[in-house]
């Protein structure tokens, strides 16, 4: 139905959109492997959520799960969910702590 398809929707749009602000570097590990952007991004939609990417995707398993009205991907979807939230904290702090590296590295200089 509607809320289905507006969740797929709503979804997409955080994906994509974070996928294009980060680039293929950032969206594939860069800050991992030590390439940084310029300076942590808060445009969109990192202005509207903090983890785009695993809010919109979980958001896209719901309503793709809503759509073949399937309980166990329900269930999936939210057990999906759960493991972002795990993920987005460890990562949250990771990022937190790369960028704030960043700034003292080029502060030294």
């Amino acid at each position: 139905g509607p809320l289905a398809w507006a969740l797929m929707s709503m979804g997409w749009v955080l994906v994509a959109s974070s996928m294009w602000r980060l680039g293929i570097t950032g969206t594939y590990l860069g800050d991992h492997f030590g390439i940084l952007m310029a300076k942590r991004i808060t445009a969109f939609p990192f202005n509207v959520c903090e983890h785009p990417m695993y809010e919109g995707a979980t958001m896209v398993f719901l309503g793709y799960a809503l759509k073949q009205a399937s309980i166990a991907g329900l269930a999936l979807g939210l057990l999906a969910g759960l493991v972002y939230i795990v993920a987005g904290y460890f990562e949250a702090s990771f990022t937190a702590m790369i960028y704030s590296g960043k700034q003292v590295k080029r502060r030294s200089k």
